[in-house]
């Protein structure tokens, strides 16, 4: 128990301030409780002595209304700590995973399957959110008030005392047998739960290929298997509870009638008077009331500590920036010396050297899977290089942060990702301060201003997710229109103009002009009117390169010549 509280007082951060000051509440609140004790005793002895004055309800009259509004407001006041807590400690968690998948090597996310991750921000960090903080409050809570009544009891009786030390070490042991198997358990359940959560986006994502194939109900196996994997989790945690439950009830049912028939027999004895009797059964009842909601708040102590450390395996996963600082750099020449870089076992780039002078276009052309997309990317810091270095201005593209790095590089995907947000925000996406006018200016240059006001909305129309509301070359001119604005002096453009409809072609040309010009351009191409518009062509061809502008390639490199005439052939086809 102490373990799991240190994690989630751990885990808290700046909100443990907070949980402190729920549990401080609930002290005062457990304090308040004693006065409805001390209301009953009045009561009670003022039966037993015959008082048949106004002076014992009055008294007790005011006692419970001062208990009983204090422990509302206290407890009102103590669980919007711990509910503030809980939020914000599971939303800085999510803020922490964003930030550092910003700092993960693009080769993670091919290596990986992102349904974990998925799965933490989701449904375990659900758990931390709604009970983290509350269950540690309501554990103190209920240890708090059991240890107040418990002061009472040696007033009254010591020997009914040790009964209820003895109900309470029995169940106690219950509860910590419970807790141990819980341990083991819960990990199970939150893995089950991130596969689950993996397969259901799986599927939905694959929803297109499952429909045009027939295979709605057939071609789910996985995910059918993750649901059970799930249930049987969930089921062998509930199977758990209830024996354990059942004899904690039991328990305490035993020691509550034990209780019972001592006091009634030390009364006729003439050991204990009425008052005393009915008191120690009170308060024992009561104890045993508050120690039973310490231990059903210990079996979800477990759950929440298991969720906390499934939500830390984020902090193992490889990042890349952990030493840069923020630089801009005095020019934007781009040098490659001695680069080599393999995905795994399978090696993609040998010993590269290659500098791009600035302000000029560079273009990296070679059949697929060759490594253009790898060396651009590399440039930009996707991955890191296993050899050799790439340097921009001079410094080596590990010395800046990856911040101040992409500020100074834009890249155009050919598979474009819109956010689910208005045209306007995703335009602004990486120069988020921009005006409006400024925004129309680049949609404008970037040829989609028009069809943007054609939307319903115009700028503020919302765009479903992966901007599944338009067509591809409608995403991709609004891509360029967002690389015009952010105004990035290093251009990536991989394969750019591949969805873009052949009508829009020329008004394109003009906007990668305006968006090109003055720049460090490096282009992954395959049209022969961008090959041959660049200052330097790239071979890309077993991992290593030649370059040389198109002409001098057409006389000395037979891979580029192989690759131009399969280009001709293409343009040459007819319906």
């Amino acid at each position: 128990m102490i373990e799991a509280i240190r994690k989630i007082i751990a885990f808290s951060g700046d909100e443990k301030e907070r949980i402190y000051k729920a549990i401080i509440i609930s002290f005062f609140k457990s304090l308040l409780s004693m006065l409805r004790m001390a209301a009953i005793y009045f009561v009670i002895q003022a039966f037993e002595n015959g008082d048949k004055s106004m002076k014992p309800a009055f008294t007790a009259l005011i006692l419970i209304t001062v208990s009983i509004s204090g422990n509302v407001l206290l407890k009102m006041a103590a669980d919007l700590q711990s509910v503030h807590a809980g939020y914000y400690m599971s939303a800085y968690k999510r803020l922490d995973i964003a930030q550092r998948l910003k700092k993960v090597p693009m080769g993670y996310f091919n290596d990986n399957n992102l349904g974990e991750i998925t799965g933490i921000a989701t449904t375990v960090l659900d758990v931390v959110e709604n009970q983290g903080a509350n269950v540690l409050v309501n554990i103190m809570s209920g240890l708090m008030n059991a240890v107040v009544f418990l002061i009472y009891i040696p007033f009254f009786d010591i020997r009914l005392g040790i009964v209820v030390f003895l109900g309470m070490a029995v169940y106690m042991l219950f509860t910590s047998s419970m807790e141990k198997k819980t341990r083991e358990l819960s990990p199970v359940r939150q893995k089950n739960q991130a596969v689950l959560v993996s397969k259901v986006l799986e599927s939905l994502q694959g929803m297109s290929v499952i429909k045009s194939f027939n295979l709605t109900g057939k071609g789910d196996e996985a995910l059918r298997k993750a649901i059970d994997g799930n249930r049987d989790s969930n089921l062998a945690l509930e199977r758990l509870f209830i024996p354990y439950g059942m004899m904690q009830g039991i328990t305490l049912g035993i020691f509550k009638a034990l209780i019972l028939l001592l006091a009634v027999l030390f009364y006729f004895n003439g050991s204990l008077t009425m008052t005393y009797s009915l008191m120690m059964i009170i308060i024992s009842f009561q104890v045993f009331a508050d120690i039973e909601q310490t231990g059903s708040g210990l079996t979800v102590l477990r759950v929440v500590s298991s969720s906390i450390e499934e939500a830390d395996k984020v902090n193992s996963l490889p990042v890349m920036d952990e030493d840069g600082t923020d630089i801009v750099s005095k020019n934007y020449n781009i040098t490659l010396q001695h680069v080599s870089f393999a995905y795994g076992d399978n090696e993609v780039l040998k010993d590269v050297n290659l500098i791009i002078p600035e302000k000029t276009m560079t273009a990296f052309v070679g059949s697929s899977g060759a490594g253009k997309t790898t060396m651009a990317m590399l440039i930009a810091r996707f991955w890191d290089v296993n050899e050799g270095r790439i340097t921009i201005g001079g410094r080596d593209v590990r010395e800046y942060t990856l911040e101040s790095l992409m500020s100074q590089i834009s890249v155009v995907f050919q598979n474009v990702y819109l956010f689910a947000d208005t045209v306007e925000n995703n335009i602004k996406f990486g120069k988020p301060d921009a005006k409006r006018e400024d925004v129309v200016n680049a949609a404008k240059k970037a040829c989609c201003h028009d069809f943007i006001m054609s939307l319903p909305d115009g700028y503020e129309t919302v765009i479903g997710e992966g901007g599944a509301t338009l067509s591809g070359g409608e995403k991709q001119r609004i891509s360029i229109a967002r690389a015009i604005l952010k105004d990035a002096p290093v251009i990536i453009l991989d394969e750019a103009t591949a969805n873009v409809d052949p009508e829009n072609e020329d008004k394109l040309t003009a906007a990668f002009g305006a968006l090109t010009n003055d720049k460090t351009v490096i282009m992954i191409a395959h049209r022969l009117k961008t090959i041959r518009n660049a200052d330097k062509i790239v071979v890309i061809d077993s991992g290593r390169t030649d370059e040389g502008t198109h002409d001098e390639l057409m006389e000395n490199n037979e891979k580029y010549r192989y690759f131009i005439r399969l280009r001709e052939e293409a343009a040459g086809w007819k319906l």
